[in-house]
């Protein structure tokens, strides 16, 4: 494995010094940390990562390697990859690739050697930061005006950049409902669990109308994950207002939001969204379901968040945070529509709330 000196600077002019491994070059985003022990190319390949360089807190990754089915979309959406360790081998008899020649092809920058618990510390007391790496340039005051020149995430509309561009559908064999899913960033595993879940999806384009959803004739309407901020996506808001007016007015249309879905359908009944400090991105966050109170040990990814104070009376908290009690998902009182903040699609996993897909069709089924 070649391993070439590289920079990361971030805007603050904090200066990491390691190795560059993957695609040589320079790349800049936002920093962010994600406490996964495993599932790292999935997380790579999770579209709602557009614009953001990944910080992984396990020390050692790429032991396992790449394989040809573990990936949530069709390339790698991040725009850096930081590691503590990159393994100089990989071992797994469904492995096809190394993680290095998988960044290399993608033409993503990789950095390893630098201190990633510093560095985590550093994001968690300061929030989260755009930042620079570079293997060209050495000028660390250079590559600070970069990082300060870069794309900030607040505002900043990520969807149109990796919704599809073209509608599709998946046709399950004896299928006992039809979904249509608005693609803001859509995970396969999320396609997949609808299939299981007796679901005939068809993916339509962030940019569909209510009415091209409509005229499909759907039992329900899926609301997807995806990457940058919610509040800037007006469009997708106006389009699933829409879809609340046809359920106010005569029809009856369940609607099930994920993630950034969650965030749209809460802005829709006219809460409020705010950027987190530094997010949640990781495999192992709790969360309570109100109802029950149990808990859930939750798969998310995500920086922003539903403001609680701004819930409008018609809308219910289903499910809390249990780190820093931000809104986990949210139910209508009369409508049948609810959303999670998490991935209950969760791949790897954990695999602890499946259950809101069967809750979805079983609106569907009345």
């Amino acid at each position: 494995m070649e391993l070439i000196q590289a920079k990361l600077v971030l805007e603050n002019g904090s200066v990491y010094n390691g190795q560059s491994f993957g695609h040589t070059g320079e790349t800049s985003g936002e920093v962010v940390f994600n406490t996964s022990l495993t599932g790292y190319q999935e997380i790579l390949t999770d579209p709602s990562y557009a614009g953001q360089m990944i910080v992984m807190t396990y020390p050692l990754i790429g032991n396992y390697g790449i394989n040809d089915t573990d990936s949530e979309s069709g390339r790698v959406w991040a725009s850096a990859f930081i590691v503590r360790e990159i393994s100089q081998m990989y071992s797994n008899h469904a492995a096809t690739d190394s993680l290095e020649n998988y960044l290399k092809e993608s033409k993503v920058m990789g950095l390893t050697g630098i201190d990633t618990r510093k560095l985590v510390r550093e994001i968690r007391d300061k929030g989260a930061m755009r930042g620079v790496i570079s293997t060209s340039d050495a000028d660390e005051t250079s590559l600070r005006d970069k990082a300060l020149r870069a794309p900030e995430m607040t505002g900043r509309d990520l969807v149109k950049t990796v919704t599809t561009e073209n509608s599709y559908t998946l046709d399950t064999p004896e299928a006992s409902y039809h979904v249509v899913a608005f693609d803001y960033g859509i995970k396969r595993n999320i396609l997949r669990m609808l299939e299981r879940s007796g679901c005939k999806v068809t993916v339509l384009s962030a940019n569909a109308t209510a009415q091209d959803a409509l005229d499909l004739n759907p039992d329900g309407v899926f609301l997807s994950n995806g990457p940058g901020d919610p509040f800037a996506v007006t469009y997708a808001v106006g389009t699933i207002q829409e879809l609340l007016d046809y359920n106010r007015s005569s029809g009856y249309l369940p609607v099930f939001g994920i993630c950034l879905g969650h965030q749209l359908l809460s802005l829709a009944f006219g809460a409020r969204t705010y950027k987190l400090k530094f997010g949640h991105h990781g495999g192992n966050q709790p969360v309570k379901r109100l109802a029950t109170r149990t808990i859930e040990i939750t798969s998310q990814n995500h920086g922003f968040a539903v403001e609680m104070d701004t819930l409008p009376e018609e809308l219910e908290m289903t499910h809390i945070n249990l780190y820093d009690h931000t809104v986990e998902g949210v139910r209508h009182k009369e409508l049948p529509c609810f959303s999670v903040q998490y991935h209950p699609e969760a791949a790897p996993g954990p695999h602890d709330s499946h259950y809101l897909f069967n809750l979805f069709t079983g609106m569907m089924d009345r």
